[in-house]
């Protein structure tokens, strides 16, 4: 096959004590999976069907980067989740057959120019330019649920220049993992490659240049960006 210049290379995420790495296909977001977070964003915790969003998967970042300040935003947000790396796809999956179809979980940040979600959300706008900016998903070494299994509890937190500013469990996902996966491959057929950020915890905020943001999930690892 010939192309008119050379594709672009596969971005991917490294895999714990593996050379191997996980190639990514899409990067699907759940908005407001947090009771809290849904309270600090003003809207009514509830359980509505979740609603999701994209990033472009060569948004990645790997953990211990720099990551540039983006353009166009003055309110530039961190957003610490649990990552579901998908290993087998499917379409229209039961809760129950989920965890066949994972690979493994890893920690993220969803970046976030919050300006632009809010000003995009209030005219009924696609969130893309709040969202799926270059450089948004920062993302740790994914750890096998071979290994680790499928983590339903445990500490995710977030801290900037050693603060913490977001501290809770995942128990207290509104929808959780087999949920998510199963609703999301009724709308997509899901690939293997394919990663799904589940969404944030109460206190988020803005984060400015020079900033050291770290990050963990009890069980799964931890994640580490500067902003420059």
């Amino acid at each position: 096959m010939t192309f008119v210049f050379p594709p672009a290379d596969i971005p991917s995420v490294a895999i714990a004590d593996n050379a191997a790495r996980f190639p990514v296909h899409r990067i699907y977001c759940v908005g407001r999976n947090y009771a809290a977070h849904a309270r600090e964003m003003g809207k009514d915790p509830d359980r509505d069907p979740p609603f999701f969003f994209s990033k472009p998967a060569d948004a990645v970042v790997p953990d211990g980067a720099e990551v540039p300040y983006p353009p166009q935003t003055e309110n530039l947000h961190h957003e610490i989740e649990l990552v579901v790396a998908i290993g087998k796809g499917g379409r229209d999956i039961a809760e129950a057959d989920v965890h066949a179809h994972v690979f493994g979980y890893a920690v993220g940040n969803d970046l976030t120019r919050r300006d632009l979600q809010l000003a995009a959300r209030d005219k009924g706008r696609p969130w893309d330019t709040g969202k799926g900016f270059d450089f948004s998903a920062p993302i740790s070494a994914i750890q096998p649920a071979a290994r680790i299994g499928h983590p339903e509890s445990g500490r995710i937190w977030l801290a900037v220049n050693d603060a913490v500013r977001q501290d809770a469990d995942l128990a207290d996902l509104i929808w959780d993992v087999c949920e998510i996966v199963s609703i999301l491959s009724g709308l997509y057929t899901l690939q293997p490659g394919d990663l799904i950020f589940t969404g944030t915890p109460a206190g988020v905020g803005p984060l400015q240049r020079g900033d050291v943001v770290s990050g963990g999930i009890d069980g799964v690892g931890t994640l580490t960006t500067r902003i420059v």
